[in-house]
């Protein structure tokens, strides 16, 4: 009967162990892989369609930085998925075209779309419209000189990121890392962020 006790704890602290190398597996691994990646500046075979940002830059944000419907927006947010970000101050035509390209290239992504979030970030307020036509889209414009400063961290030498129609890659540990000038076919957008997406485990 002892011996029964015995084995019973045995294999209950080996299931233990095991979850355990599950977590480390699933959780830990996919980040150092990640950070590695950034380190050693290793790519996945094929070159890159857009431009890498060197060092990648870590986002930060106000505590006070809100989406359109005044949600206060979570530390996590830049950290649970990969981001794909346009930035603009007034979305007019130009900028409607890109959400539908941004709209275009998530849903190509089939089985890993919930792995990819698409975000706006304006100083527009009256955003009604632009929800009503895509309501899955993260729209970041709360308050006015927040979403401006959040904006700030994208620029790229002396061009302006509000008026720049460029396509910027955020990765889920936060980073910015990437981004396409609007001449860049959505295609080819398309291969980077696949390639991404298969080569990395985050996310």
């Amino acid at each position: 009967m002892q011996n029964d006790i015995h084995t019973s704890e045995q294999e209950k602290q080996k299931k233990g162990r095991m979850v355990f190398v599950y977590m480390l597996i699933f959780f830990i691994v996919p980040i150092v892989v990640v950070v590695m990646m950034y380190q050693l500046n290793w790519k996945p075979n094929g070159s890159s369609l857009g431009e890498l940002v060197t060092p990648p830059r870590l986002l930060s944000q106000s505590t006070e930085l809100k989406a359109n419907d005044a949600t206060l927006l979570m530390p996590l947010f830049w950290k649970e998925r990969w981001s794909i970000v346009y930035v603009t101050a007034d979305c007019q035509k130009l900028c409607l075209d890109k959400l539908h390209d941004m709209r275009q290239l998530h849903v190509s992504l089939y089985k890993d779309m919930p792995r990819a979030q698409r975000v706006l970030i304006t100083s527009m307020q009256d955003v009604t419209a632009i929800k009503n036509d895509f309501p899955d889209l993260f729209i970041i414009n709360q308050p006015v000189a927040e979403a401006v400063n959040l904006s700030k961290q994208f620029q790229l030498k002396d061009e302006s990121v509000m008026a720049s129609n460029r396509l910027y890659l955020v990765d889920p540990l936060g980073h910015f890392m990437m981004s396409y000038q609007s001449s860049v076919p959505l295609a080819d957008v398309r291969k980077d962020l696949i390639r991404l997406l298969r080569y990395s485990w985050a996310g």
